[in-house]
């Protein structure tokens, strides 16, 4: 075996540590169950997703709608343009959107209102929200954007998920999943540039199996309270993908890679991992785009057949489609 195979196969196993998300130290695991395809749904569920106005959080509520599924989606900004967007796209479907800073608890509440109103029952609730505050050198960063991060990301999450926890578990004889993004950072390892974003995804995945062991076993010391719906928690790794979180500050060498190699575009994204959720049986599981099959073929397909980046050029230039719209740093815009 050539040196240079050796040393792709040890970036391999290098990147995949650093870019899934499964941990031997979790109970979570990969999920196993296999969701119906869009021609054969027999029921319509009822999907909460945050930072839905764009990105990966857009293509899935997109997703969910072509599946026959009804949708609420929050934003930090007006969701009337992605709601209408999302009207066109799915005519007859079922959308609904409000604004909420997920770091509010206020907020959040109100959102769990709207979603109950809207939806009447909510069977999957998915974390999507969060921000990274750009790349930068922990030490340049202010008190405002560090405090901005951990309110979204870790806060966020937090304050969502008890609000999703407490109303699935009063809906009588239904079964909730409650799904918490994670990103770089989440198995340690380093994020340079992300110190406080890397901190905050690493803290979710801790979270998350602690809600699963008292979500089984209850909390030692105390009743644990039956309720009349079930509840399930489990993490969500939507890997790399093209959007404002992972472009915004990039280099021509970040782009070049490992976004070139690895990163997807949010619809490619969404169209793997929504029948995955749809599908996900159990508590505890996790959900994962970037596993390590994906990530090994696509080094052997860049490294050992030489094939080139359909979205990032030799120079580590956005590859823009005829048509598209773009922002300043190679954003593709969803609508």
């Amino acid at each position: 075996m050539s040196i240079f195979r050796v040393s792709v196969i040890t970036c391999v196993l290098g990147l995949s540590h650093a870019f899934t998300t499964s941990t031997n130290s979790l109970r979570l695991h990969p999920s196993r169950a296999v969701a119906p395809k869009r021609s054969s749904v027999t029921m319509e569920f009822g999907v909460v997703i945050t930072g839905g106005a764009n990105g990966v959080g857009f293509a899935y509520a997109d997703e969910f709608l072509k599946r026959g599924h009804s949708v609420v989606i929050c934003d930090i900004k007006d969701t009337a343009l992605p709601v209408k967007a999302l009207e066109l796209r799915n005519p007859g479907g079922k959308i609904y959107g409000t604004v909420c800073d997920v770091g509010s608890s206020e907020q959040v509440a109100e959102l769990a209102t709207f979603a109950k109103e809207r939806l009447g029952t909510v069977h999957y609730w998915v974390n999507n929200a969060g921000i990274n505050g750009g790349r930068r050198a922990f030490t340049e960063l202010s008190t405002g954007t560090i405090e901005a991060i951990v309110k979204v990301n870790l806060l966020g999450t937090l304050l969502c998920t008890q609000e999703a926890m407490k109303l699935m578990a009063a809906q009588s004889g239904v079964t909730g999943h409650i799904f918490n993004t994670v990103g770089s950072g989440v198995k340690g390892g380093g994020t340079p540039g992300y110190v406080v974003y890397g901190a905050t995804k690493r803290g979710l995945p801790q979270m998350t199996d602690s809600l699963v062991a008292e979500l089984e076993k209850g909390v030692q010391g105390y009743q644990k309270k039956k309720s009349a719906g079930k509840v399930n928690c489990h993490v969500l790794s939507p890997g790399m993908v093209f959007t404002q979180l992972l472009l915004d500050d990039s280099t021509p060498e970040l782009r070049k890679f490992p976004f070139g190699v690895l990163a997807a575009q949010p619809e490619e994204v969404a169209e793997d991992l929504v029948p995955k959720i749809l599908g996900v049986s159990g508590n505890g599981q996790k959900v994962e785009f970037l596993t390590t099959d994906r990530i090994l073929n696509k080094f052997y397909e860049r490294f050992i057949k030489g094939k080139k980046s359909e979205y990032i050029d030799d120079d580590g230039n956005v590859i823009k489609s005829p048509g598209a719209q773009y922002d300043e740093n190679g954003v593709r815009a969803l609508y």
